[in-house]
């Protein structure tokens, strides 16, 4: 059985909502950020991904990270092809996903969760294929939906 979509204005109110409840999230990644455009990233608002994106981020090992609606990211654009965590981990063949819907699924997950978010993820695993959060993500970036790390299938 499908759902009937929300109204545009419900919908609106409850990201408003989700973007108020990341907010100390938030915070921590635009501060992050603003040391990364002193380092020569730039950034962009992505209304598609309802995030703050700062590009050319000088460290980590590549990719991105989301802390609320902010993303860093260590490339030029997020609409790069990317594996699967569990790709990387030798378990089973994947098609690529793209990285701007992977971490968009991170985007709602922070929405929902707020400040929840960090501990939540940390406990589930922290960054590897063993963390449900991840696996939701992935799962959104290859089918356009399942980003809620709490289903029947995770």
């Amino acid at each position: 059985m499908s759902r009937a979509p929300l109204p545009s204005w419900l919908l609106r109110a409850l990201q408003v909502l989700g973007m108020a409840w990341a907010l100390p999230n938030t915070a921590l990644g635009l501060i992050a950020g603003g040391v990364c455009l002193a380092r020569g990233a730039h950034a962009h608002v992505s209304t598609r991904d309802l995030a703050i994106v700062f590009h050319g981020v000088p460290f980590g090992p590549g990719g991105a990270l989301t802390l609320g609606n902010v993303i860093l990211h260590t490339g030029h654009t997020l609409d790069e092809p990317c594996q699967t965590y569990a790709h990387r981990a030798g378990h089973g063949e994947q098609p690529r996903i793209l990285l701007a819907d992977h971490e968009r699924a991170h985007v709602y997950q922070y929405m929902v969760l707020g400040v929840l978010f960090l501990p939540l993820y940390g406990l589930c695993g922290g960054i590897s294929v063993r963390n449900r959060f991840e696996r939701a993500a992935d799962c959104y970036a290859l089918h356009g939906a399942g980003w809620w790390p709490w289903t029947r299938s995770q």
